[in-house]
């Protein structure tokens, strides 16, 4: 799906927002093609791509099983670390394709690329407090699939998140956090609302949840991603990942296609 027509999509949905994203990011994908790269990226597709390495998934839905079979082999303790060599490093030196958009929280307990199993150029990730989202947060998570076809986005909390504590606890004691740390519970306000509305013996983990489910559900059906929600071109999943065992429960959005 990644492939077929995407010369279109890109064009209609992004109307050159691929080639100002590279400028101002200085970020480098498989839609980079103007001026001197041409040749290097050419060059670099004509590399071996490391032994490990295997062709990116062209669905949303072969891109989350990958993703899924990776966690269990992080679950099992069974780690292949793909795609984390020197050839793997020369191979997307010049351009990137990653199967897929992780969006989840600053912990230090919950590295997507290495829960997921996953290697160098395989992913897209964003990381912020409780995984909150803004304008620049949102446009991040919209370039992969609005510039290269990226079929996948997971919104990824987690257990025991000392961002959505802070937040609920301020929130129920009416209290304001320090600094900028503030915006984040004012980002949080819309899950803990939810919250309040259900009987649970833990709100703080149910706040999570509600939480990502909620961002999950803004992203399936903002303007620049419904489209290709629509198509099947894109699945955007929320999922809660346990630190006591390691594994990944997704909540919505299992892509069928």
């Amino acid at each position: 799906m990644r492939s077929v027509g995407q010369p279109q999509r890109r064009a209609i949905l992004t109307g050159g927002l691929a080639a100002t994203a590279a400028l101002v990011t200085g970020c480098s994908s498989k839609a980079d093609s103007t001026g001197p790269a041409t040749a290097t990226t050419a060059g670099a597709a004509a590399k071996v791509p490391s032994p490990s390495a295997s062709a990116a998934p062209n669905s949303s839905r072969a891109a989350f099983a990958r993703l899924m079979d990776g966690n269990k082999r992080w679950v099992n303790g069974a780690l292949q670390h793909p795609d984390r060599d020197p050839r793997r490093r020369e191979f997307v030196a010049q351009a990137q394709d990653p199967y897929g958009v992780i969006l989840s929280c600053i912990d230090s307990r919950v590295p997507p690329e290495l829960l997921f199993d996953t290697g160098l150029g395989d992913l897209f990730v964003l990381r912020t407090g409780g995984g909150v989202v803004g304008p620049v947060v949102t446009g991040s998570v919209e370039y992969g699939p609005m510039t290269s076809g990226t079929p996948l986005i997971v919104v990824l909390g987690h257990q025991r998140c000392g961002a959505i504590k802070a937040a609920y606890g301020a929130m129920n004691t009416g209290k304001k956090l320090p600094g900028n740390l503030q915006s984040i519970a004012d980002a949080l306000r819309p899950a803990y609302r939810a919250t309040l509305k259900e009987k649970t013996d833990d709100p703080v983990d149910t706040m999570t949840r509600n939480h990502v489910m909620q961002t999950a559900a803004d992203l399936r059906s903002n303007s620049d991603l419904a489209p290709l929600v629509r198509k099947g071109d894109l699945a955007v999943v929320s999922a809660y990942y346990s630190l006591d065992t390691g594994r990944v429960e997704v909540l919505t959005g299992v892509p069928t296609a």
